[in-house]
């Protein structure tokens, strides 16, 4: 996961005028629970429909006393090193660590070891704690703070590691197996949410065509979606949705391994911010997913959902809707009644591909646009 900090505001690095809603006629969803009311506010405020489904929630810290018992043992231990990976995480260690009485105790260990943090946010909360950290991560991934472990050597020597609700095993093995001890704690663990029939019907929409993107801001979360696709036996279809029909867009590369490790290539930005995140998936809409055409029946806009006609706002159903937009894109180039029939899932019907086309010209303002080719297809008329 790279987490988000909650001092960081999406308004403040957003570059995007509003008013022009790049958004308008995209549907997107949200799968994150902490502060999802900021991303899906900056979304719908750009015109977006959203999709909210929280994978996970953050358990109560008051609830988890193996938290207080990981602590415990970490002071005991006196390490000679310490991994510092989320802000949060760093915050609601030693809050936790406050109300059961030993926070000067925690201070004054982690005072005594070599402190490593994962990236700027997790550095300002180790000093805004009055501790000081010895190294960072140039890329804000847990590998590479590990990479500067071994680098140093660790065999011998005591590792306390904050972990983040995400457990990265493969770097707590990497120390282990070049000799160090390692002890793990987890400020915040993850827990099913309420209202968990929204998730089933999130992957649901973005496997029958009904989602253009899908926003992850921790891996966890990606693991839960992964987990409740296969129980509902659609994990395959998911991620074939998503490799090929519904754009995927991380906070950044610890919470895209997940999507990676399934052949998914997600949108990362440069800034691992929600706002640099809001804005890297409005600039790759744009460009990817808006269709525009000058035709003899007008102009045309094309903007996910959104039908625009010289201005005027159209209404389609979903089939007319698919097959306008691929005739679209074909910029007035015939395509044949099998390829129109295979992208509508006709299984090769006449009849309804038929239907479809008299369904799509009733719905506009000038049926015309759509032209039959004797023998060969459809095309749009330019």
């Amino acid at each position: 996961m790279t987490a988000l900090a909650p001092a960081e505001s999406p308004q403040a690095e957003e570059s995007t005028d509003a008013a022009e809603s790049p958004l308008e006629g995209f549907r997107i969803g949200v799968t994150s629970d902490r502060r999802s009311r900021d991303l899906i506010e900056a979304l719908e405020r750009r015109g977006a429909e959203v999709l909210h489904a929280p994978a996970l929630k953050i358990a109560p810290v008051q609830e988890d006393m193996r938290l207080i018992e990981d602590t415990r043992a970490i002071i005991a231990a006196k390490p000679d090193l310490c991994i510092a990976t989320t802000a949060y995480g760093m915050r609601r260690w030693c809050e936790a660590a406050d109300s059961f009485g030993i926070g000067d105790e925690l201070l004054e260990t982690l005072g005594s070891c070599r402190m490593f943090v994962r990236g700027p946010k997790a550095r300002g909360a180790v000093r805004a704690a009055g501790l000081a950290d010895v190294g960072i991560s140039s890329d804000e991934t847990t590998s590479t703070l590990v990479d500067m472990l071994l680098t140093e050597g660790v065999r011998g020597k005591t590792v306390a590691m904050q972990l983040h609700g995400y457990t990265d095993v493969r770097q707590i093995e990497r120390l282990r197996m070049s000799g160090a001890t390692v002890l793990t704690v987890t400020p915040y663990r993850w827990v099913k949410p309420d209202g968990e029939d929204r998730l089933p019907r999130l992957i649901d929409a973005a496997c029958t065509g009904n989602l253009d993107v899908l926003t992850f801001t921790s891996a966890p979360a990606v693991d839960a979606m992964w987990s409740t696709a296969h129980e509902m036996g659609l994990y395959k279809q998911l991620v074939e949705s998503l490799k090929l029909n519904v754009t995927t867009a991380v906070v950044g590369p610890v919470t895209a391994q997940p999507l990676l490790d399934a052949g998914i290539t997600p949108l990362i930005p440069e800034r691992f911010r929600m706002g640099a995140l809001i804005r890297l998936v409005c600039e790759h809409l744009a460009l990817n997913h808006v269709r525009r055409l000058e035709t003899r029946s007008g102009s045309i806009e094309l903007r996910g959902r959104s039908l625009r006609i010289d201005g005027q706002q159209v209404e389609l159903a979903p089939a007319p809707l698919l097959l306008l937009r691929a005739l679209l894109g074909a910029g007035g180039a015939v395509l044949s009644r099998e390829s129109l029939s295979d992208l509508l899932e006709l299984r090769g019907s006449v009849h309804a591909l038929d239907m479809t086309v008299s369904r799509l010209r009733s719905s506009l303002p000038d049926g015309k646009l759509i032209e039959t080719v004797v023998k060969r297809g459809y095309r749009i008329r330019v």
